[in-house]
């Protein structure tokens, strides 16, 4: 198996309009976003 690494790009995204929001402003508000990882082609 290969080994885990990043091979993503991590965004914040708010759930109730879809807006993008910093990472660490998602992490602080867990119930109403959500963190999305772009994978890289």
């Amino acid at each position: 198996m290969s080994d885990k690494k990043n091979n993503g790009q991590k965004i914040g995204r708010d759930a109730g309009n879809g807006q993008f929001i910093p990472v660490k402003e998602a992490e602080k508000r867990p119930k109403t976003t959500v963190i999305e990882t772009i994978k890289k082609k």
